[in-house]
């Protein structure tokens, strides 16, 4: 096990209600807020109108940002810093999935900053990141994540594109924690099933990808993974069927949170290579996130840690998906059958072709999934995966 420091100041409210808590909560954060939202999913189900309508009673004056789309942008974030700052905005608060929160983050980050986004990203040419990353300042952030998916509540990471060179990638900081973060199992009653099963998918890749690579000896935090993914495998089912089950819902909901924050993650340090060879294909065509992740998944399994470290995938399809093989080998097949099935039964069977990507293209696709997200001439994984490597990844699911 490596060592390791956890930092978590994140105060949580968990449980049906807890939506409540937005009026009190913002007294405490500041004086005036920046309310950052997607433009559609908030307003269709009545969250947004509730939200504001709890801080009107709290006596909090607001603004209202609702330009965040799905794989938020850099101009997007920029945008939003600069209403934060010309509204006098002291705080920030974003309402909705992982794009809604990473974009707030960032917003938090230039609204104090006055740079643009782009500058603190890793993988920019100018080299910015280098003194501006980690973020040590930025305007508190509360967060009420609608949706378990990325659980963005609970790290200091964002992911931003840049859409005018498609680069997919991150910068993180101790300041870009959310201070309060309201988990209410009952806003995400109303997430549609394709969306549900991306979002799982999501989590899922939160939890395996450090796990299958990381050291043997992390036995705490391997138990942790392991009870998370069942969970997930278990109810994200249970919650694509019945969408206002409570126990499936907050189950999600909570395995989201925990799937990527220090606690499951301490003593490891792996990173998330499958999330760096996607990136660039979400950044690029504007797919789901979690559906471009469990795409990929299966073939990242069989040419890369099936070859490496079968007895980890052995170990993962035994305890989480019910793999009986004694054979680590036969195992670690089992497994990859085990996950495409479950991805079936929540409707996810598509190839990267469904969505109009073009084969002549993968290879520079490829190689910017390389410099973005290896920083030299490979991506850290089980080995360390080359151009060619992610090529083949990409063409196991074409």
């Amino acid at each position: 096990m490596y060592p390791f420091e956890v930092y978590f100041p994140t105060h949580i409210y968990f449980g049906v209600g807890e939506l409540r808590r937005v009026g009190t909560e913002a007294q405490k954060m500041g004086t005036k807020a920046l309310l950052v939202t997607g433009g559609k999913s908030a307003k269709a189900t009545g969250l947004l109108a509730k939200v504001e309508q709890l801080l009107q009673e709290a006596s909090i004056p607001f603004v209202l940002f609702d330009q965040v789309e799905p794989n938020p942008r850099t101009s997007t974030v920029d945008a939003g810093g600069k209403l934060a700052r010309e509204s006098g905005c002291d705080f920030i608060i974003a309402l909705g999935g992982g794009s809604a929160m990473d974009a707030s983050k960032a917003i938090a980050t230039v609204a104090l900053s006055g740079r643009p986004s782009y500058d603190y990203m890793r993988g920019n040419p100018a080299g910015t990141a280098k003194e501006l990353v980690p973020v040590n300042e930025a305007l508190p952030l509360m967060a009420i994540p609608t949706v378990a998916a990325t659980g963005s509540e609970s790290n200091h990471t964002t992911v931003l594109t840049h859409w005018e060179s498609h680069e997919k990638s991150s910068f993180t900081g101790p300041a870009l924690y959310p201070k309060v973060a309201i988990l209410d199992p009952a806003i995400t009653y109303t997430i549609p099933a394709r969306v549900t099963a991306e979002s799982s998918a999501d989590i899922f890749s939160h939890l395996f990808e450090e796990y299958l690579v990381g050291p043997n000896d992390v036995h705490v935090q391997d138990g942790i993974v392991e009870s998370l993914i069942r969970q997930v495998v278990q109810f994200s089912v249970q919650a694509i069927r019945e969408p206002n089950n409570e126990e499936a819902r907050s189950t999600l909901l909570f395995a989201s949170t925990l799937g990527i924050s220090p606690f499951s993650r301490a003593g490891r340090n792996a990173g998330y290579p499958l999330h760096k060879v996607e990136h660039p294909l979400s950044g690029r065509y504007d797919i789901a996130h979690g559906r471009g992740l469990a795409l990929l998944s299966l073939p990242y399994f069989e040419q890369v840690v099936m070859q490496d470290r079968p007895e980890r995938l052995a170990r993962m399809g035994r305890l989480c998906f019910g793999v009986v093989e004694e054979n680590d080998v036969d195992a670690a097949k089992a497994t990859i059958v085990a996950v495409s099935n479950w991805y079936q039964e929540m409707g996810i069977t598509e190839r990267l072709s469904d969505f109009g990507i073009v084969r002549e293209d993968l290879f520079e696709v490829a190689k910017e999934a390389v410099r973005t997200g290896g920083g030299k001439d490979c991506i850290p994984s089980s080995r360390n995966m080359t151009v060619e490597d992610v090529l083949a990844i990409y063409e196991g699911c074409y």
